[in-house]
């Protein structure tokens, strides 16, 4: 399955130059937040698949509305042609403003999923907008990942994490994709894409 990644700025490549056949050959679009809901609406009309998509940190013109076309994840399992894709938007609180959570507030939001994914048995795809700690994310207090999705990834071990919130631009030796034990985390900054 080809999955087409994206986060935190709208591509150029896509938006003022769609290719309609390259949009048509991915099974599977993940859209990790901080993206315009009028960007990902025009990439629904022409993409063959729903675009899955959390939120993030930037994202409060939405309204915790999903873009026409697209299906929002937060906070449950989704399954998609056989894969289980697991949503859990927001970043770390660094100020005042929604779409941002405490590390207490995101492991309750982890806690509350237990239900689901004893009844899934677990999941294929960690979608998140924040990376986990240590693994993709920063120093600074904005872009510091949460230890509680590291746990996560522990417990199931997932196939894949796709995250934004840190833009590739960030650091010259900024790793777009990296490896923790069996899952293969990718940054989707703008757009990426992998095969399942």
């Amino acid at each position: 399955m080809k999955i087409l990644t994206l986060a935190d700025v709208e591509s150029k490549g896509l938006w003022e130059h769609l290719d309609r056949d390259y949009l048509r050959t991915f099974d599977m679009i993940l859209a990790a937040g901080d993206l315009k809901p009028d960007y990902l609406e025009y990439l629904s009309l022409y993409a063959p698949a729903d675009i899955l998509h959390v939120f993030g940190n930037h994202d409060h013109t939405h309204g915790k509305q999903s873009p026409g076309g697209c299906v929002c994840v937060e906070d449950r399992i989704y399954e998609y042609k056989g894969i289980r894709v697991l949503g859990l938007g927001g970043s770390i609180r660094y100020k005042p403003g929604p779409d941002q959570y405490t590390e207490a507030e995101m492991e309750h939001r982890i806690r509350r999923l237990k239900r689901q994914l004893k009844k899934s048995g677990g999941f294929d795809i960690l979608l998140t907008h924040s990376p986990a700690r240590g693994l993709g994310d920063a120093e600074d207090p904005t872009h510091t990942g949460f230890e509680c999705l590291k746990k996560l990834l522990d417990d199931y071990q997932p196939k894949y994490m796709v995250h934004g919130h840190v833009h590739m631009n960030y650091g010259v030796n900024r790793e777009r994709v990296c490896l923790y034990g069996p899952t293969t985390i990718i940054n989707a900054y703008e757009k990426y894409e992998f095969n399942f």
